[in-house]
């Protein structure tokens, strides 16, 4: 009896609680550290997303600054001639004609300067495509500068479509109504940067005087008029 007391007690026979566990130096199961990712995988992606989006609100914020600073206005277009020798139409729906125009493009920015890297023509006639012209050459416009474009359209359209009625309301009031549409693709430069591309269309819609008959009286003069500018 008095071996188990001296066994169940200290060194001089003082019994002192139970023992104390040793301290857990393993991490909680299902709690994840704060600072470290568990799949680096997962991580990498995380730290890219993150980098992609940073980019993106910086450069937001450099354009809205250059927007800010620098306030681009409108480009200004104008028909400023137009001379209509040929306009026919047959009973088959086959249109002769022969269009030329003076197109003038001005870019009233101050700091802003444009390169037309191309730019075509299209002509309709009530709602139908009768000609185009893809041969317009590519130019850069200074700040504060006029350029005059002359598209031309020559041929002959075949099978135009249900325009007769039209026509010939319009050649008894001697004015056909021709839309010009012109499809540019540009970029912007701000002194040495160099942005874009844009992609802005001109819509001119055109009073054409009825060209006249042989030997009959001239026609009447061109009214210049301003077209439709749309950024895209």
């Amino acid at each position: 009896m008095a071996s188990n007391a001296k066994s169940s007690g200290g060194l001089n026979g003082a019994y002192y609680g139970p023992a104390i566990p040793p301290a857990r130096t393993h991490r909680s199961v299902g709690r994840r550290s704060s600072d470290c990712c568990c799949d680096p995988c997962s991580c990498l992606i995380c730290t890219l997303l993150k980098f992609i989006f940073a980019v993106v609100i910086t450069l937001g914020i450099i354009f809205l600054i250059i927007w800010l600073i620098f306030r681009p206005n409108e480009l200004k277009v104008f028909v400023e001639d137009a001379n209509l020798t040929t306009f026919n139409l047959n009973n088959s729906s086959t249109l002769n004609y022969n269009l030329s125009l003076a197109i003038s493009i001005r870019n009233p920015n101050r700091r802003i300067s444009i390169y037309y890297d191309q730019i075509e023509a299209i002509a309709l006639y009530d709602g139908n495509r009768f000609g185009y012209d893809g041969s317009l050459p590519v130019f850069f416009q200074g700040h504060k500068n006029t350029t005059v474009i002359s598209p031309r359209f020559a041929g002959q359209a075949v099978s135009l479509g249900a325009v007769n009625g039209t026509y010939v309301r319009e050649k008894g009031e001697g004015n056909f109504y021709v839309d010009v549409k012109l499809n540019a693709r540009i970029r912007l430069k701000v002194k040495f940067v160099k942005v874009g591309h844009f992609k802005p269309k001109f819509d001119c819609k055109v009073k054409l005087p009825v060209p006249p008959a042989k030997g009959g009286s001239p026609a009447a003069s061109f009214e210049r008029t301003e077209c439709d500018v749309d950024w895209i």
